[in-house]
């Protein structure tokens, strides 16, 4: 069961970017000095009475006195500048955990998991606390970005995969003109043959989502078995 939503204050240990315009934050919580999440949820950061924004956890609920946040800073929007400015020793509040995008222990069924950019952090949070469970049902991960430079975490599932013979990564980086949404679709179009006994994850765009989940459905898969996170 996920925990509940607590106000946090927590201070900045670390800022690394993994892409030109992607940042990771590591924080260490203050009050509370610990927090129960689960792999791919998420914190919502205020910045007045009716304007917040969420970021999602990129680390694992192994370690409960620290967390990592990970963002697209591109938009260039209040989350963006704020994030932009995190520094080590700069105090941060935030509301957290959120959001169900989340493994369900027990889970028997074969997850297949699509990333568009900056979606790809929930779930790398999952499988990497799979991982550290020692849990590694067959899975596989197809992950979309405009080029090479935003595959962030990819050196994370090469190694997973080498490591996870279940484990299949699938890449792919914008070809000509055509929409992420119709790479995923089609990707998983390909992938995907039989989809019995399956669950599926996907995080990004609406339309991404929405056109993976259709191509899944008209495979035959329930709609209650697509869980997704929406970013924009």
């Amino acid at each position: 069961m996920a925990a509940k939503p607590v106000a946090c204050r927590a201070r900045v240990t670390a800022v690394r970017a993994l892409a030109s315009e992607v940042l990771e934050a590591e924080l260490a919580l203050v009050d509370p000095p610990t927090l129960a999440f689960d792999a791919g949820q998420w914190v919502s950061v205020p910045f007045g009475p009716k304007t917040v924004r969420a970021y999602s956890i990129a680390s694992t609920p192994r370690v409960s006195s620290a967390l990592t946040l990970c963002a697209d800073v591109a938009p260039g929007g209040l989350g963006s500048r704020w994030f932009r400015g995190l520094a080590p020793g700069r105090d941060v509040e935030f509301k957290g955990p959120l959001g169900g995008f989340v493994w369900t222990a027990g889970e028997a069924r074969r997850p297949v998991f699509v990333a568009e950019e900056i979606g790809i952090v929930p779930i790398r949070a999952i499988l990497t606390d799979l991982d550290e469970q020692g849990i590694a049902p067959p899975a596989s991960l197809v992950y979309w970005a405009r080029d090479t430079g935003w595959l962030v975490y990819d050196a994370d599932f090469r190694a997973l995969a080498r490591r996870r013979s279940a484990f299949a990564y699938h890449p792919i980086v914008r070809t000509g003109e055509r929409s992420a949404a119709e790479e995923l679709a089609s990707a998983v179009d390909r992938l995907v043959t039989d989809v019995a006994g399956i669950v599926g994850y996907v995080a990004g765009g609406e339309t991404a989502i929405n056109r993976v989940r259709e191509v899944l459905m008209a495979k035959g898969l329930e709609r209650r078995a697509v869980k997704w996170e929406k970013f924009w």
